[in-house]
């Protein structure tokens, strides 16, 4: 039923919050854990000149080098969980990522946790859970954290 989860990480506990879930679902069906952070890319500047906000090269190496063995590190407490794992860091609109992940990689189904946002805070903010809902032709399984 279920051979490739895709499970979206930003690093926070409560994105992490879901990974018990997952890590069962795959015991359980001897599925894969795919694992996904996508960078948010920086808004387009109307100036010819580069925003003085924006992230310099060498912060963005950075940022990608941290993003990276945050992967690699749940990647491996996976795997030495019996699991079996992978990991991509992608760049872009969030949900538009993991929407595509998700079909390239043959993901069976996404699983992640909302952040429960609501009113006016989600009307400002959006909501990748939402968008990912709505738009997904594979079951999304959400979950809520402890205390959200």
């Amino acid at each position: 039923m279920y051979q490739r989860i895709l499970v979206p990480l930003d690093g926070s506990n409560i994105s992490e919050a879901v990974l018990p879930h997952a890590e069962n679902l795959a015991r359980a069906l001897n599925a894969e854990i795919v694992l996904l952070h996508v960078d948010v890319s920086p808004a387009p500047t109307f100036d010819s000149h580069e925003s003085p906000l924006a992230p310099q090269p060498v912060e963005v190496k950075i940022m990608h080098t941290d993003e990276l063995n945050y992967l690699k590190t749940v990647c491996a407490n996976l795997e030495r969980e019996g699991l079996r794992a992978t990991y991509f860091l992608r760049d872009g609109v969030v949900a538009d990522k993991i929407l595509e992940v998700a079909e390239i990689e043959q993901a069976n189904l996404i699983a992640m946790s909302t952040h429960g946002r609501t009113g006016m805070l989600r009307l400002l903010l959006g909501s990748v859970t939402e968008q990912v809902v709505h738009h997904s032709k594979i079951p999304v399984l959400l979950i809520r954290p402890p205390g959200e």
